[in-house]
């Protein structure tokens, strides 16, 4: 694979785009129709108000992960993404990290091997 870009970490980088153009579409139709946007969101019902609630726990939840998961791998400025889904969507953001988590981790799976002496017979 190319430079860490692991089949993983390609995955999350798709599901990352496919988050930040479905949600970009949608944003911008309710622009275009003059909607409410946060009436239209926190008004619209139970179905909508179910579904506002499971995103916005799993998006806690998820930035926790992010703030957590960024420090214990060393990987800097972790915190931008959580800021980032508020600008965006944590759609396309969570799914970001997980790339570059798993090419973090690669990268550091990459230089443990490097460190590895190649098998042969042991020293007298």
């Amino acid at each position: 694979m190319t430079r860490g870009w692991t089949p993983l970490a390609l995955v999350y980088l798709v599901l990352s785009i496919v988050g930040l153009v479905g949600t970009a579409i949608y944003n911008v139709l309710a622009v275009l129709q003059h909607r409410n946007f946060f009436g239209d969101w926190f008004a619209g019902g139970p179905a909508i108000s179910s579904l506002t609630t499971d995103l916005l726990v799993a998006a806690v939840a998820g930035s926790i992960l992010i703030i957590i998961e960024a420090r214990r791998l060393g990987m800097r400025r972790g915190w931008l993404y959580v800021v980032g889904s508020a600008l965006t969507a944590f759609a396309f953001t969570f799914p970001l990290f997980l790339a570059m988590r798993e090419r973090k981790l690669a990268a550091e799976r990459g230089r443990s091997s490097d460190r590895t002496p190649p098998p042969g017979p042991p020293a007298p």
